[in-house]
């Protein structure tokens, strides 16, 4: 692997030019395709095999007039006084001549009028889904009512869904690592390169991903995740390979032997922790859950793509860079065994022997202190994010407010029980005894009569519970309308809804967790025995992940879920975590999780492989690496951390628990807990037995067979197995 790496990166350094070009013909490429077939993206969340799902799918053939988007339109009179239907009725009006709306319900004919007649519902049914609503139809629904004076009035519903824009806070993100990166080189051409050949690599995999959505349908959450991610792996990936070559130059290497050989060593370790980080994303499309697969595979593009950028066009850049990429005192000292001298005396080598002495106390302390922060992750509750959390003043925040204070919370988490029958006489015999279990169910406030299609062998029944969408007081109310329907006979029920979805998607993504951890965890265990030739190397990175994991969940659920601290984050209602967020944190988090124990292990690897004992590799790879892998921690929390600033509260939620993930992940565990627990094992960490080691292939990531000769032979005498 090594050798081959490095003969690209020689190749890349001497065709500097052909290579630039390639890439920059590639992103124009697909710049053009992007903006040429670049379809919108949708809020619709499907759940193949579900009960809510089935039902959707049996109105969209059975009652085609009712399964297209809805809004509510809420309308307000001053405190003290009531609605006088005759102000009501252009609303109503209005709302109805909407281009693609079916109907538009008086509040006044419904019984959509409070009890005190001060609030008001107008119900808006729409001809089409919700991500099939265009902008203009969106915009016209938006503006209903803007005219009338004297009301209140708000806009909500399903329609109100849009997508997630990316705006100045993730540039802020990009700006602080671009600071880290200034602060780490000391020079403003390695960090602007470095930047740019990352920014480059996200352009290509953003424009590739947004050229396939004339074919594939991707979430509003897709290309933000697919950002996210690429930036934060594209920065970290050309800071290792550059960090990698300007200590080859400081050797004394000529530039194009520097960058072969850092694209061969610290190249290697790039190839395997993106493919770690590409397998636990690639790993979501097969829970069987579609929108999080096809996000795990957006994001996954755009990570592989960060690869081939590093391992190509970041060598044409050094190439184009030269010596430049040194600070000027280091250019002119290079080589010097000053310049070496000063290089081993830097913090990391002082932090390394510092945890080697102390091992046993910081993993007691680390172990401990991890999983008390993990405590609350034993209350964690998911559910599909509603209008309640959404940022304060929003429309749809606003609407759902007014509905629950002038309805009740129950009014905004809706069910809808669908009955299908072979004819009209069966329908209605059983929607009539549907209704009568249904209304004597706790938690159920009451149950609308049943509307019928025009063959009468379809019937809906409208149910508000007594709680919110997301109370598990409704969670329970859901359950037990399925248990009592259930017998009901001559027609099929079906109880679906926003709300009912949202808890059929939880439940299945909790079942799919322990399934998807287990064939992550175990697919990277196995290629990091690849990479390392160890058996105990990767299981402790596994145990370390799984310390990482428990402790983001339980600081994510005491913040945006118990509300601790929430206002630092801009969380104004606390409630259920979205909930593909703990798999789709697993599976991120995990991959980077590994990049860190790739970049910081390899090095004691390489170290202890070329003849150095157990202790002293353990310290030189902290001291090697420990700059670095700071640097990209920081970069990886500042890139995340800048999507918290976003009012999205999906998008916000995922973005502090990667950040906090990092963190804790790159100077708890990697930083603290690896070297400690690698110098507590000492040479035993590197045992394999002699069986699984003639069987395994060497993959040489730690690039000795770029050395020469007698250092090469130092691996024989060295027992690595058993």
């Amino acid at each position: 692997m090594a050798t081959l790496l490095y003969r690209l990166g020689r190749f890349s350094f001497r065709r500097r030019g052909r290579i630039a070009a390639v890439w920059l013909l590639l992103l124009t490429l697909l710049g053009v395709g992007a903006a040429t077939l670049m379809s919108p993206t949708s809020d619709k969340f499907s759940m193949p095999g579900t009960e809510s799902q089935r039902a959707l799918d049996d109105l969209d053939l059975q009652f085609p007039q009712a399964g297209g988007a809805t809004g509510t339109i809420v309308v307000v009179a001053p405190e003290g006084a009531k609605l006088d239907p005759a102000a009501v009725a252009p609303v109503v009006r209005e709302a109805a001549g909407i281009d693609g709306v079916t109907a538009a319900m008086d509040p006044f004919r419904t019984g959509a009028v409070s009890q005190d007649g001060r609030y008001a519902l107008i119900q808006v049914q729409f001809d089409k889904a919700v991500d099939e609503v265009t902008d203009e139809q969106k915009s016209a629904y938006e503006a209903v009512g803007a005219d009338t004076e004297g009301l209140r009035i708000e806009h909500g519903g399903e329609v109100m869904g849009g997508e997630v824009e990316i705006g100045s806070t993730e540039a802020l993100g990009v700006l602080v690592a671009a600071v880290v990166l200034v602060v780490t080189f000391g020079s403003l051409v390695a960090a602007g390169m470095t930047l740019l050949n990352a920014l480059i690599g996200v352009a290509v995999g953003m424009a590739g991903l947004f050229s396939l959505t004339s074919v594939i349908e991707l979430t509003s959450t897709a290309p933000i995740l697919a950002l996210m991610l690429g930036l934060a792996v594209g920065i970290d990936y050309s800071l290792f390979i550059t960090s990698r070559y300007r200590q080859y130059l400081a050797e004394g290497h000529e530039p194009e032997e520097a960058a072969g050989r850092a694209t061969g060593t610290a190249g290697s370790a790039v190839v395997f922790a993106g493919a770690t980080v590409v397998i636990a994303l690639a790993g979501l499309s097969v829970v069987g859950i579609p929108f999080l697969g096809v996000m795990g595979l957006a994001a996954a593009g755009t990570v592989a793509v960060a690869v081939l950028v590093a391992l190509t066009l970041l060598p044409a850049f050094l190439s184009f860079a030269g010596k430049k990429i040194l600070p000027r005192k280091q250019r002119r000292a290079s080589g010097t065994g000053e310049e070496k001298g000063t290089a081993a005396e830097g913090f990391g080598f002082t932090w390394g022997r510092l945890v080697t002495k102390l091992r046993v106390p910081l993993l007691v302390v680390g172990i401990l202190g991890l999983g008390a922060l993990t405590l609350p992750a034993q209350d964690m509750r998911m559910a599909l994010p509603d209008a309640g959390t959404a940022a304060e003043g929003s429309p749809a925040r606003e609407a759902h407010d007014l509905t629950s204070e002038g309805f009740g919370e129950g009014f905004n988490g809706r069910l809808v029980a669908v009955v299908n029958g072979a004819d009209a006489q069966s329908t209605g015999a059983a929607a009539e005894k549907a209704t009568a279990l249904i209304k004597d169910t706790d938690g159920i406030l009451t149950v609308a009569p049943p509307q019928l299609n025009e063959q009468g062998t379809t019937a809906l029944l409208a149910i508000i519970p007594e709680a919110g969408p997301t109370a598990v007081a409704t969670e329970d109310a859901v359950h037990d309308i399925r248990d009592r329907v259930a017998d009901i006979e001559g027609a099929d029920i079906a109880l679906t809804g926003a709300t009912a979805l949202g808890i059929d998607v939880s439940e299945k993504l909790a079942d799919a967790l322990p399934v998807y951890l287990l064939l992550v965890v175990g697919l990277s265990i196995l290629l990091l025995m690849l990479v390392f030739r160890s058996f105990l190397v990767p299981l402790k990175a596994a145990l370390g992940f799984l310390l990482t994991v428990g402790a983001t969940f339980g600081i994510t659920v005491a913040i945006f879920q118990e509300g601790h601290l929430a206002g630092l984050v801009g969380v104004d209602t606390p409630g259920p975590l979205v909930s593909f967020l703990p798999i789709l944190l697993i599976g991120i988090l995990f991959g980077l999780a590994m990049d860190y124990e790739v970049f910081l292990v390899s090095r004691m690897r390489e170290d202890f492989v070329h003849g150095a004992d157990p202790q002293a590799a353990t310290v030189s790879g902290m001291g090697h690496n420990a700059r670095v892998v700071t640097a990209a921690a920081l970069i990886m929390t500042s890139v995340f951390g800048g999507f918290v600033l976003m009012d999205d509260p999906i998008i916000k939620s995922i973005g502090f628990a990667l950040a906090v993930g990092v963190v804790i992940d790159a100077f708890v565990v990697r930083m603290t807990l690896v070297p400690a627990v690698m110098s507590l094992l000492g040479r035993a960490a590197w045992w394999l037995p002699r069986s699984v080691d003639k069987v395994l292939p060497d993959l040489d990531i730690e690039g000795e067979k770029l050395n020469p000769r007698p250092a090469r032979e130092t691996r024989g005498k060295t027992p690595v197995s058993v």
